[in-house]
């Protein structure tokens, strides 16, 4: 029988509900804190995501839109914002029950996991959401005055961030099977042409825009975190 980090603790499953209650009840108040905080601070909020499209006016065209926006906006901003610490939470209540060697991979690939996403939120507002909004306001400019609805921006660039941020896990899936020898780093080079074909599905399908520059940027972002989830498994031997 594996070695618990922590044998010497045993707890009843209702001791395991009551602490999964507590830590429940603690991320949630998290959460909601930080997500009232982002709602009072929406205009401040409001103003960064607007940067990738400097010059671009937008509208209220119904009711309320800019009300039901930064409900949604100071939503998703709380998510983002606790969420480290609600992993961190649900890391504390797993942990008893890992072994030493469950735990030595469990908690860097957890913490890696949260930087990569952070990582790609920065990579698709500096990068991917300048390229694909200058396309889209470039194109027909000459005919069309651009206009945007308040909420369809704001709808394109939170699932431009998201959508990237999950992209990014590709590694931490890539180690995960390596280590469960699902996978093993030569197999996953050996279908790299596949890969490339599927990189190119992938980008079209988690990038709000149709413009060909950000699917290209996406595919060759996915390409080399590919690559560098191959990397990683032939140190680690898998």
């Amino acid at each position: 029988m594996n070695k618990k980090t922590n044998p010497n603790k045993e707890m009843s499953i209702f001791e395991h509900l009551e602490e999964l209650r507590q830590r429940i009840f603690i991320a949630s108040l998290v959460f909601l804190m930080i997500t009232m905080t982002c709602f009072a601070y929406m205009k401040h909020i409001a103003y960064i995501l607007q940067q990738p499209a400097i010059g671009i006016k937008f509208l209220q065209l119904a009711p309320g839109e800019y009300l039901f926006t930064s409900v949604k906006v100071a939503l998703y901003t709380g998510f983002l914002l606790s969420s480290p610490f609600i992993i961190y939470q649900v890391t504390l209540f797993i942990l008893p029950g890992l072994t030493k060697k469950e735990s030595k991979f469990i908690i860097p690939i957890l913490f890696t996991s949260i930087i990569l996403f952070f990582s790609g939120i920065i990579f698709a507002y500096t990068i991917l959401a300048p390229a694909a909004l200058q396309f889209l306001i470039n194109y027909g400019n000459e005919i069309v005055e651009p206009i945007w609805s308040f909420e369809q921006y704001f709808n394109f660039i939170l699932l431009l961030l998201f959508s990237t941020g999950i992209a990014f896990q590709i590694p931490i899936i890539q180690i995960i099977l390596g280590i469960l020898r699902i996978f093993s780093s030569t197999e996953m080079y050996a279908y790299w042409k596949y890969i490339v074909l599927m990189t190119t599905i992938i980008a079209a399908i988690i990038t709000p825009s149709t413009d060909p520059i950000t699917q290209i940027i996406m595919s060759l972002a996915i390409l080399i975190l590919y690559s560098s989830g191959i990397i990683i498994l032939k140190i680690l031997n898998k």
